[in-house]
């Protein structure tokens, strides 16, 4: 065994590795080192460190379509390639000055980045890296730009993305090749914070900082537009002061029942996906970020922002009731789910630690070290739209 990281790995053996599969790993950012840690959801342990990452302080992951690459963005502007079972990098690119996330098409030949710095999306191949295309995300007739957040893949090779300064929302076909068609939707809202894209591809909904309410474009009937909806969610209501903004991608779908994070509140809440009405508030611990749903949809798993960031509650989506309270330790940022669900981690950021849990049992089944933990991402991820 050697130690890289603080963490213990394999020794790699003389001889040719054995041929396995990926669809039982997971890649786990480690913001404060520029590290991704290789997590075996089989084995229970990190197989691997890579690191000249560069900053991972608000990275996140999106994989190929055989689940072998994982496609990092950083902070930084970096977007790296990584070979998650030769746990080495492929390819890297300082493509911007500041950006915020990415995704990958339907095919899985381009990879798009969201930028804050110039504000845009670049999209590049896949294989090589090589940008194919320059999106600037023009403020009216420009030259300004916006900062774009809320970048997703949608079907028939389209990103979707929002822009924080002019209120807009921009879809960009490239189901015809490199040269994208770009539709524009504007004054949507003011300040559009970070988006969602269905699990079927067809809404896309984004936050609004600026004001209440949300964004919503359906990918089916594009002709009709941008249309509001959830009026009292967002800002203007008298509430608490929202010490870290709930990750759309945070929102558990269950059933006909979407579970939402309330900003300001200490509450989720509870909306019908065919009207995209209010139909419930739950009351719980602290201020949601991420409301996480379990695969078979029974359950879903809250965590919170600071202060109460140490805890994890479990809401039964028939009964409406708390079922389970977790303490893993604090700075809980992130959750997943394997992809058949017998498993859940969990990053513990200012404990340095990842954790695993049984989630019908609530019981640990793994705890393992890593420096400030954050995102995690399972490999399944690469046969999922939006993700």
């Amino acid at each position: 065994m050697i130690a890289v990281g603080g963490i213990l790995i394999l020794a790699a053996c003389a001889s040719a590795p054995t041929p396995r599969g990926t669809a039982d790993l997971a890649t786990v950012i480690a913001r404060a080192t520029g590290q991704v840690a290789i997590l075996d959801t089989s084995a229970k342990q990190f197989i691997g460190i890579i690191d000249g990452l560069g900053d991972l302080s608000h990275a996140s992951i999106v994989y190929s379509r055989d689940g072998r690459f994982a496609f990092v963005f950083g902070r930084d502007g970096g977007l790296t390639k990584v070979d998650i079972l030769g746990h080495k990098i492929v390819k890297r690119t300082l493509q911007a000055g500041n950006s915020i996330g990415g995704a990958i098409s339907q095919d899985g030949k381009l990879v798009a980045v969201a930028n804050y710095e110039p504000g845009g999306v670049r999209v590049f191949n896949s294989d090589t890296l090589e940008m194919v295309a320059d999106i600037p995300a023009l403020v009216g007739d420009g030259p300004d730009r916006s900062k774009v957040i809320g970048l997703v893949d949608a079907p028939d090779n389209r990103f979707v993305f929002s822009l924080w300064d002019s209120g807009e929302i921009w879809v960009a076909d490239f189901s015809t090749g490199n040269t994208p068609v770009i539709t524009r939707y504007k004054d949507v809202g003011i300040q559009p914070y970070d988006a969602l894209i269905t699990s079927n591809g067809r809404y896309y909904i984004a936050g609004l900082f600026g004001e209440d309410g949300m964004a919503l474009l359906d990918l089916w009937h594009p002709e009709n537009g941008v249309k509001r909806i959830l009026d009292h969610y967002g800002k203007g209501q008298e509430r608490l002061p929202v010490y870290k903004m709930p990750h759309l991608e945070g929102w558990a779908i269950a059933g006909k029942r979407a579970f939402v994070p309330a900003v300001g509140h200490h509450e989720v809440l509870v909306i019908d996906t065919e009207t995209w009405q209010q139909i419930g508030a739950i009351p719980v611990h602290g201020q949601p970020v991420f409301v996480m749903a379990h695969p078979d949809n029974r359950h879903v798993w809250v965590n919170f922002s600071v202060p109460d960031y140490d805890t994890v509650q479990i809401i039964d989506t028939e009964s409406l009731a708390i079922v389970g309270e977790l303490k893993p330790g604090k700075g809980v940022l992130h959750m997943e789910f394997s992809s058949r669900g017998d498993q859940i981690w969990l990053s513990v950021r200012d404990d340095n630690k990842v954790i695993g849990y049984n989630p019908y049992t609530f019981e640990p089944i793994a705890e393992l070290p890593l420096p400030s933990p954050s995102g995690i991402f399972m490999s399944s991820r690469a046969g999922k739209i939006g993700l």
